[in-house]
């Protein structure tokens, strides 16, 4: 008999090893042998502030480095994909979203490194006005494995 839907449907249970959901939501949720993987930020999940990332005294970010926030968005990913049995090459989609569009080239070049393997996944790269937290990043994802 074939599964139902809900059946279909499961969270991947990712523990500490990944930062806290900011709202609600699951960091990833199985739908068949899709993975949709929730928009990760740069956050670190022991201290729960965001890499790359100078304060000002009154709070307010001074400076950040897009390349320190992409490495961390991409680690962020990767523990949310073997969490759920995946690797980066289970990747078959990604959205990118830049607070700054000027970030372009630095992010990409850091992006390479994590997918510098042959047939990377569909890549959608766009910029927004603003990203929770003290985020200049964020990337979600969808991957596909035969479960």
């Amino acid at each position: 008999m074939a599964e139902t839907a809900a059946q279909q449907r499961e969270a991947v249970q990712i523990g500490s090893e990944a930062p806290s959901p900011l709202g609600a939501y699951t960091h990833a949720m199985w739908a068949g042998n899709l993975l949709y993987v929730s928009g990760q930020g740069a956050r670190d999940a022991a201290t729960g502030t965001e890499a790359g990332v100078i304060l000002a005294d009154d709070g307010s970010v001074q400076t950040y480095d897009i390349e320190v926030q992409t490495r961390a968005v991409l680690n962020n990913l990767k523990t949310v994909l073997t969490a759920a049995g995946c690797t980066m090459q289970d990747l078959v989609d990604v959205s990118v979203f830049l607070k700054d569009m000027n970030d372009f080239a630095k992010y990409n070049r850091v992006y390479k490194e994590f997918f510098s393997f042959e047939n990377p996944p569909a890549r959608t790269t766009v910029g927004v006005a603003a990203l929770p937290g003290k985020n200049f990043i964020e990337i979600k994802a969808i991957a596909f494995k035969a479960r």
